[in-house]
């Protein structure tokens, strides 16, 4: 397996696993996700695989693209009362359908580790849906902790 930056190659395959991510929360949260939509745009994907603050890696085996990591540079929002540090935010990882199971997530979990630390970040974060329990327990396996909890109260 081979873990890169995407390219405009890539976006075909990237929209796709887009698409499966998109299904998943418009499952959990069909009051919030639209379905049959994707969050990027083919036009959206060609400016971010070129934008060094946002770096997208993308897994690669035989069979092509198999799982991508949307990353973002980030600086803490409370710059006036927390240390200054640069944080590697996980936007989105996704591994396609037909490629779970062998460990392509971890491999890529490793790689925005690797390259979070390489960037000189401090921390690798993440928002996670309640609901989405597969992803929260591949997240706690791969050694994360919950930093801080979103609550919401829906008005009817």
């Amino acid at each position: 397996m081979n873990i890169r930056r995407a390219t405009e190659s890539d976006i075909p395959a990237v929209l796709k696993m887009l698409s499966q991510v998109l299904e998943l929360h418009a499952d959990i949260r069909p009051d919030i996700f639209i379905p049959n939509t994707t969050k990027y745009s083919a036009e959206d994907l060609s400016a971010m695989f070129l934008d060094d603050s946002r770096p997208v890696y993308v897994a690669e085996d035989d069979g092509g693209v198999c799982g991508y990591a949307f990353c973002q540079l980030q600086d803490p929002p409370f710059t006036s009362t927390m240390i200054p540090h640069k944080i590697m935010y996980l936007d989105d990882l996704c591994v396609d359908e037909s490629a779970r199971g062998k460990h392509v997530g971890s491999a890529l979990f490793e790689h925005v580790k690797s390259e979070a630390k390489r960037l000189g970040c401090y921390e690798v974060t993440l928002n996670v849906w309640e609901g989405n329990d597969k992803a929260i327990n591949f997240y706690r396996f791969m050694g994360m902790k919950t930093k801080e909890t979103q609550m919401e109260y829906i008005l009817e």
